[in-house]
């Protein structure tokens, strides 16, 4: 997967995509990131890409000019256009299901804003999928961008060294729940002891046990996951 960020500020970025897995899925090819300074498509010296908002109000406004024609220019290169997707606290609320559908394109370009937001033309002439992170407002679109790249990486093939693990986590299970309580080394520490069933060796009923913390962390932690919350998920775990 190609991922290309539109960004005024870059240099947030390197020290990100040097670490962990996202730095291993790039070595191997996997996945390419590439970052696209918003200034370089300016038009005067100073290379400005903000202006004063018609109509008065505090803070700058992002121009449309060089978004339009960087997002242009970059839809260009490669193979075919990325899904474009805007990073605004008043897009579409990011989620799992939503994670797994960015999951499926081979390409995503991600604007990052800044200050007031942008020329509302950004968005009337590149008509872009809006996404919000969660209901707050941060400095820039920068760190929304790193957490779709986070949460996409680990559905794509080959990235994770046991594909299970993305399948496991939280929202990500058949029935949308919370992943059940994990363990190891020591046994016991402090007194806390990790529970017996667990290293019993009987996958079955370890499973039935994960199934059923899972619900239970589930019903305590985030009731509006589940359909019914006073009624278990059938037992599925042995099919």
């Amino acid at each position: 997967m190609r991922f290309d960020i539109v960004t005024l500020f870059p240099g947030i970025f390197p020290g990100y995509l040097q670490q962990s897995i996202l730095s291993k899925a790039i070595e191997r090819g996997i996945v390419s990131v590439h970052l696209h300074d918003l200034r370089d498509w300016t038009h005067d010296k100073h290379r400005s890409v903000d202006d004063r908002p018609y109509g008065g109000g505090p803070g700058m406004v992002i121009r449309v000019e060089p978004v339009v024609e960087c997002v242009e220019e970059i839809q260009a290169r490669g193979d075919e256009p990325g899904r474009l997707i805007l990073l605004s606290p008043q897009g579409k609320r990011l989620d799992q299901r939503l994670v797994s559908d960015l999951a499926t394109a081979s390409r995503l370009v991600l604007i990052c804003g800044r200050y007031e937001g942008f020329d509302q033309r950004v968005i009337d002439i590149l008509q872009p999928e809006e996404i919000s992170i969660g209901d707050y407002v941060l400095n820039g679109g920068e760190v929304a961008a790193m957490v779709i790249i986070d949460s996409v990486l680990r559905l794509i093939p080959g990235v994770l060294g046991d594909e299970r693990s993305s399948q496991e986590d939280s929202f990500s299970q058949q029935h949308g729940m919370l992943e059940c309580a994990q363990y190891t080394r020591p046994r016991v520490y402090r007194g806390r002891e990790v529970p017996p069933i667990l290293l019993t060796g009987d996958h079955e009923r370890i499973a039935r046990w994960r199934q059923e913390d899972s619900y239970r962390r589930t019903r305590a932690k985030r009731r509006d996951l589940l359909p019914d919350p006073e009624r278990p998920p059938e037992d599925d775990s042995t099919t």
